[in-house]
């Protein structure tokens, strides 16, 4: 009953300490992207709920990089503290062995692998993919943060701005440069491709709309030296139907597990599912599923804390240099088991291989000792 309680307190502990790492090195990061995430607003124009939504989508895939080293860390500073502070003489003087406080640690890191693996294959695509689409179909808000003196602007596809002065929404000297037929309505023949340059001395910008003075608009045909030109004194271009350049199709990343999972189950062959993607996927399916597996690994790991203290080798500070470079081995070949059938068998059977020697290496020494 004692034993009971000791295990739930020590529950309780390990997973409190896990997820206050976890969340306090998930802002962290999130902090550190959202600053990149800003070009959203700066450059190609969108309102601010976006960028915050655009945040926040992405705050589940970043936490699921930091499940493995949190528990590393939580776990470690766990059994370090209870060491040192001698209560789990309690546990040894009750005549507990010390193979039940590793199955404990086995039971916390099975619980925190199967969240992982939630995070990773369920909720962190359908979080990003959320965010890709929330670009796709938020329509642009502004096209002055996308105008900056003195330098070329290319966040529209197709399109080139260049202003040498700006002034809040005025502009002066514009230069526009259209190869995507964005301003194709301009130009006096509609049939085929055109290439059109708007150069004008003054602008006004209200939110899509380009108000230019005193320019001309110069349209030629591709792979035509003949070119058209047409003066104005006042023009207005509504240009709420232009697209980003931000990427806006849904990457491998952002790609549900279940469909990554068809192209090798039911070999498709199209543009998705083709043998170049399939490196991709390979890569992206490991880092989903089979990481999961070495959070067990890194409990077994910290679990040598258990052993003699007085081995230099397995002091403290060396065994949690054990369990980050296993972290670190699994986030390096993870990255290669698309390239190579090797690396990738030994990705997988890594955790594997090493969870059962070492559980079992443990089960033989404790037992050796109770015999004596």
């Amino acid at each position: 009953m004692l034993q009971n309680k000791i295990y739930l307190n020590y529950l309780k502990e390990i997973f409190k300490t896990f997820f206050a790492i976890l969340i306090g090195l998930t802002l962290i990061a999130l902090t550190v992207r959202a600053v990149s995430f800003l070009d959203l607003i700066v450059d190609s124009g969108y309102a601010i709920n976006v960028y915050f939504q655009y945040s926040f989508l992405n705050l589940f895939a970043i936490a699921t990089k930091f499940i493995p080293f949190s528990f590393l860390l939580s776990l470690t500073i766990f059994i370090t503290k209870h060491l040192n502070d001698k209560e789990f003489t309690i546990l040894w003087c009750s005549g507990e062995n010390k193979i039940s406080l590793i199955n404990l640690f086995l039971f916390v890191s099975i619980l925190i692998f199967i969240f992982n693996l939630l995070l990773s294959s369920l909720v962190a695509p359908y979080t990003l993919h959320k965010s890709r689409l929330l670009l796709s179909d938020d329509p642009i808000k502004s096209i002055s943060p996308a105008l900056r003196m003195q330098e070329f602007s290319d966040t529209f596809k197709g399109l080139t701005f260049l202003v040498t002065k700006k002034n809040v929404n005025e502009v002066q000297n514009i230069f526009l440069h259209d190869q995507g037929d964005n301003l194709r309505n301009l130009s006096p023949d509609l049939s085929g491709s055109s290439v059109t340059t708007i150069i004008a001395r003054n602008g006004y910008i209200d939110k899509t709309k380009f108000l230019l003075f005193d320019g001309q608009i110069i349209s030629s045909k591709l792979n035509q030296e003949k070119s058209n030109v047409i003066r104005f004194e006042q023009m207005n271009l509504d240009l709420k139907e232009l697209d980003t350049s931000t990427i806006k199709k849904p990457k491998i990343q952002e790609t549900s597990t279940l469909k990554l999972l068809n192209c090798f189950i039911y070999k498709k062959s199209n543009k998705f599912c083709n043998e170049s993607a399939k490196k991709e996927m390979t890569s992206a399916l490991n880092r989903r599923i089979v990481m999961p597996f070495y959070i067990p690994l890194i409990a077994l790991t910290c679990s040598l804390l258990l052993l003699n203290r007085k081995n230099k080798f397995l002091n403290k500070y060396l065994i949690f240099t054990y369990g980050f470079l296993l972290l670190l081995f699994s986030e390096i070949t993870v990255r290669y088991t698309g390239l190579s059938s090797i690396v990738n068998y030994i990705f997988f059977i890594t955790p594997l291989s090493l969870v059962l020697v070492i559980y079992f290496s443990f089960i033989f020494k404790f037992s050796k000792i109770l015999s004596k």
